[in-house]
This record gives C-alpha cells, structure tokens and sequence, in this order.
C-alpha cells in the first residue's frame, strides 16, 4: 500500500508472517488473502502480531493525516462553505477515502462533521450576541428556517434559547500514547478517552446524556488548558493537573475518583488500598467497578490502580498503554 496518509487511521497486519505494519512500511507488498487490517496497534498485538522493526508501527502518537488537519482547517476558516464532493476532489481528496477516515476519527460521516461543527460555531455566535439571521448566513444556510430547525434537531431548543443551552466541545490531539479524545464543557474538562478504543465513544455517549447536551466538534478554554498540561505531562514537566473537571457520575464513583487523584504520581494503589481510602474496605469490586468507569483517562490516573501482586492488571485502553503511563512516571521520579 506504503500510502503515509493512512498512517495512524490503522495498521496492516499480515497472517503468513504474524507482522503488523503502518501502511506506508517500505517492506515487501504482501498478497491481498493475507492480510487483515486493524484499527490500532493494541488490536493486533491482541490479535497475536508482533510490531515490524521496519516502519516501528506502535511508535505512533495519533497524529491524524496531514491532509485531514488541512481539510478541517479550511472548514474553520470558511464559515459559508460546506464542503460536497466536488470540492473534495477539486483538493486532490478522493471523497471516499475522507468519509472513511472521517467516519473511523469522528463516529460520523463527514457531512455529519461538517453540519456538527456548524452547530458549534453557531451557538458561539448566538452567546457572543450576534443575530439569528446573521448567524443563519455564517453557517452556511439558505433560510432563517432552516438553521432554526437544524439547530433545534441538535439542541432540542430553538436558537432563541441558546443562552440556556450548553455543548460538550470536543478534539483529537495526538500523544505517544496515540490519539486522546478530549471534551469539555463551559464548566469544565468532562472527557479523556483513548481514541480507536471501543469505550471512547461510549464514554462520550454516556457523559452527553447524563449532561443533557450535544458533543460537537469545537474547542473551548478548557481544552486548550488540558492540552497544554498533557504536552507538560508528557515531557516530564508536569507532576499534577490543574484543569477544572467536570464529573459525572454517582457519588460513590466520585468518591473513588476524588482517591485516585490521591495517588502520588509515580505510584500506584491495590484496590484494597483504593477501597480502604474511601472508608469501604469491603467495597474492593465496586471500587474496580467505579475505576472502570472514569471517562477522564490520565488526569484522573486509573491506571495507578493495580493487582494485589503488584501485576498491572487490565486496563480500559489497553494495557499496553497503562504499562506505558507508569513506566513514564516512574522514569521521571528516578530522573528528578
């Protein structure tokens, strides 16, 4: 294949030979019968592949297609514009190929991105004082009714109501450990999740209905303050976040995520010693339970949580990932 635009959307494994590969690996092109595609390289090290020493497949951050970052980019900076076919292809962009990696990043076609983005910008405008008409023309549509009926589809509420209204903002940023989803609200940071895991969009699901808004495309200065601190995170000159949070959830999961903050970076708890912390010794499956359903991966750090034994356990994102993020903090302590 060796196309570099596909790199990070999903690697290629080969049966006769047991190697997954990025799909721009300069190695031998094998026959099509024999070879499998994944999304991620967790899936195919899952599946029984081992990483080629050529094209180095799991050293990935997620970094999305070049191509696609350009695309997105034009569609921010031309409030009007909704982009069809024709113009994809007058980009050089095969609008196949944008549908589907669109649809493997996002969850939605790309059509569906476009108009969600809109539905973003849109309720910035309306907050920020502009007018229906005015914002109607900026996004893009024909009529002052049909923007108030696509805005009352996403929102449930006429653009009349938006100052009562609220979103969750959300974006892919890349990360050595692939790519993260993140989102947020005007109040806070409410979602890290591992992207091209099976629980990401779930988590999101999951946090927009018990929130009562849309996920849509979009940033907010609360994205932009996780961002920051993850690249500090991940060079190894931030200790502990900041952020302000956004949690959803019982109180007893609360409780169990308000203990995992308490462990000290670079090290790690038992679930006993998690359960004990919130005064519920007894409560050491409820508490796994509780731990498994953090949708804030990394700040609030569920994978400091291990076995008894000391073995890391399992791990929403895989545990490659979660062997990766202490490996990370025990190095930077012994450094410091």
């Amino acid at each position: 294949m060796r196309d570099a635009s596909y790199d990070g959307v999903f690697v290629v494994a080969v049966r006769t030979t047991s190697i997954f590969c990025r799909p721009s690996c300069p190695a031998r092109k094998p026959r099509r019968e024999n070879v499998i595609f994944y999304r991620n390289p967790s899936e195919a090290i899952l599946a029984g592949y081992r990483a080629c020493q050529r094209c180095h497949p799991t050293q990935t951050n997620g970094e999305s297609p070049e191509w696609m970052d350009r695309l997105i980019a034009n569609m921010i900076s031309h409030d009007v514009q909704w982009l069809r076919e024709d113009d994809l292809r007058a980009m050089s962009l095969e609008p196949a190929r944008v549908r589907r990696v669109f649809r493997l990043y996002f969850g939605t076609s790309f059509q569906g991105f476009q108009r969600n983005m809109k539905m973003s910008r849109a309720l910035q405008l309306l907050n920020n004082g502009a007018d229906v008409a005015t914002v109607a023309d900026k996004t893009g549509y024909e009529s002052v009714s049909g923007f108030s009926d696509a805005f009352a589809r996403t929102f449930g509420q006429s653009p009349g109501h938006s100052s009562e209204l609220e979103c969750i903002c959300i974006r892919v940023v890349p990360s050595p450990v692939g790519a993260l989803t993140v989102g947020a609200t005007s109040d806070g940071v409410c979602l890290l999740a591992f992207d091209g895991d099976k629980s990401d969009r779930d988590d999101a699901g999951r946090v927009s209905r018990a929130l009562g808004c849309p996920v849509l495309p979009g940033e907010n200065e609360h994205i932009e303050h996780l961002c920051e601190e993850l690249d500090d995170y991940f060079a190894g000159s931030l200790t502990e976040f900041t952020v302000p949070l956004l949690l959803v959830g019982t109180s007893f999961q609360k409780s169990v995520w308000a203990a995992l903050q308490g462990i000290p970076f670079g090290e790690t708890f038992s679930y006993e010693e998690l359960a004990n912390t919130i005064g519920r010794p007894t409560s050491h499956r409820a508490v796994g339970t509780a731990n498994g359903a953090n949708s804030i991966a990394i700040v609030i750090p569920c994978h400091r949580v291990v076995r008894k034994d000391g073995s890391v356990g399992g791990y929403g994102g895989g545990v490659w990932r979660k062997t990766f993020l202490l490996e990370h903090e025990r190095n930077i302590l012994n450094n410091a």
